[in-house]
């Protein structure tokens, strides 16, 4: 074996030409502290960053740059700093920063929830109180698609004055219905209807509990609309407006048709609802005519506890 000096020295595989410096068996006590071929040996020495979440007044460094200034502002990602000269500079969050001598990865502080001011209705949102019983009052609508609907857009402001909504699966009965009830003071009832046009069966209805027991105590009020589900303007479903259904087809079978969505059974129906409920999200996405008449039932229903 050829010999140098101590540090040029190679060793030679026997049976080859190949040779290589020494690498191996060097102690502590040799030119490297530890093994320079293990696979973490670039990350020794290294310091971590660490998250730092933005304050106004933190004073920090550019690594890149060497610039130093506290914070100023921060937003869309990038932080403000000025230093003590009334120099600014503008950098983007993220690592290559020092703070108090490590290095950091700014964060910006997480936004705070922003508290809705207005219901769904338009109402302008109260104190929030405690749990309220019930009135006696009560109001009634037709089926279970009026009574989901009537929650999502006024639901929180009937919770705040105590008014339950029930659904009636139609009104042929109404008369009894109102009669069991007994309406009267403290006792008021409100009545949506579908389909209240002068001429129609529900008209007929609506007569006979207007002439019927607890007369000024009971209110029946309806929009125009087939179904419900035409209540919903139909810009909200990309359309220009509801299709036309024939007079032999069940309307929200036909409306489902209409529309390419499956109408073999009441799943079927549901799952249509549920899809037209979805697009929903305010007051403003119904038609005027049930607005004004759900807005008079609640009043009606909550005069005697003003």
């Amino acid at each position: 074996m050829a010999q140098g000096n101590r540090l040029g020295r190679r060793a030679e595989i026997p049976g080859t030409r190949a040779s290589f410096p020494y690498a191996f068996g060097v102690t502590s006590t040799g030119r490297y502290p530890r093994d320079v071929l293990a696979s973490d040996w670039q990350r020794a020495g290294r310091l971590t960053s660490t998250d730092l979440v933005l304050e106004v007044g933190l004073v920090l460094e550019d690594v890149t740059s060497g610039f130093c200034g506290a914070v100023l502002r921060w937003e869309r990602g990038l932080v403000v700093l000025e230093d003590r000269h009334g120099k600014r500079r503008t950098f983007p969050l993220g690592a290559g920063f020092w703070y108090e001598g490590s290095p950091v990865v700014l964060k910006a502080p997480p936004r705070a929830r922003s508290v809705p001011t207005r219901t769904a209705s338009g109402s302008v949102v109260g104190p929030a109180d405690g749990a309220k019983t019930a009135l006696a009052s009560r109001i009634y609508v037709e089926g279970r698609h009026d009574a989901e609907l009537v929650e999502k857009i006024w639901g929180d402001d009937l919770r705040h004055v105590g008014v339950v909504v029930e659904y009636l699966g139609g009104i042929d009965d109404l008369p009894g219905v109102v009669a069991d009830f007994a309406p009267g003071e403290g006792r008021r009832l409100g009545v949506l209807v579908d389909h209240l046009v002068p001429g129609s069966k529900e008209s007929r209805i609506a007569d006979r509990v207007w002439s019927g027991a607890g007369r000024g105590h009971v209110l029946v009020l309806g929009h125009p609309y087939v179904d419900i589900w035409q209540a919903v303007k139909p810009a909200r479903l990309g359309l220009a407006g509801w299709p036309e259904v024939p007079r032999t087809v069940e309307w929200k079978h036909g409306i489902c048709a209409a529309l390419g969505l499956p109408h073999r059974d009441q799943a079927d129906l549901a799952a249509a609802w549920r899809m037209i409920l979805d697009q929903v999200r305010s007051w403003d996405d119904l038609e005027r005519p049930l607005l004004t008449v759900v807005e008079q039932l609640i009043d009606f229903v909550t005069e005697d506890h003003h």
